[in-house]
């Protein structure tokens, strides 16, 4: 793309917009949730190959980002302002556009376990209030892990949290994990189990014996309102 030139960049961009299925992709993915390439190659009716084609060009104007998890690759908007230009084109074509509906259990949907840390609607919940209080920061090693700021860890400490000890574990301390059902990341690692372990002691959440389904308590709904200013 020449960003010398305005007009060029606009027609870039226009054009990756402009083919019918990178459309469907896109429109797809402005719900905020992330999907695999095998999944919009189905939304938007082609092969995977030809999905893989579009994605390509759709990453080259810097329309999507991937994000790697295992062995999946998650594609999500670059940005809210990619969000915003097709939001301003659906104005325009005067269409309303299907809503993504998870298929998940409602009980899974709400709260379960991933691996040992806090998942689904409460876990995405948990994850996104930390950075909106400014509690976890990009770490400098990148790969979407995450580390504390100072007023993290000692919010996290003054629960009983032992932060240093968490950080000493021989796995990766926090990173982004791409929640199955909500498809927009929760806290994983160390930290993730830790918030697991703390909201198990305090009683906030309570345990399936026969699956991973966690009940948000009575207790926790008042706890994580007043500690995390988080209403459930």
């Amino acid at each position: 793309m020449n960003v010398s030139d305005p007009d060029a960049a606009v027609s870039s961009i226009a054009a990756a917009i402009g083919e019918p299925a990178r459309a469907r992709m896109l429109y797809c993915l402005s719900d905020g949730r992330a999907r695999t390439s095998t999944e919009l190659a189905v939304l938007a009716e082609v092969s995977p190959s030809t999905a893989s084609a579009h994605l390509h060009r759709l990453r080259s104007a810097h329309l999507v980002k991937v994000f790697a998890q295992g062995k999946h690759r998650y594609y999500s908007l670059e940005g809210p302002g990619v969000a915003a230009a097709l939001e301003a084109l659906s104005v325009l074509a005067g269409a309303p556009r299907a809503t993504f509906v998870p298929s998940t259990p409602s009980r899974l949907r709400a709260g379960r376990t991933c691996y040992d840390h806090i998942a689904g609607s409460l876990g995405v919940s948990l994850h996104d209030r930390f950075q909106a209080l400014g509690w976890l920061s990009r770490s400098a090693a990148g790969d979407h892990t995450y580390d504390l700021t100072p007023g993290g860890a000692k919010t996290l400490e003054s629960l009983g949290v032992n932060v240093d000890e968490t950080r000493a574990l021989r796995r990766r301390f926090a990173f982004a994990c791409v929640d199955w059902s909500e498809r927009r990341p929760h806290i994983g690692g160390a930290l993730g189990a830790a918030l697991l372990k703390l909201a198990l002691k305090r009683k906030w959440v309570l345990q399936d014996l026969d699956s991973r389904a966690l009940e948000v308590s009575g207790r926790g709904r008042r706890e994580l309102l007043a500690r995390f200013g988080l209403r459930i």
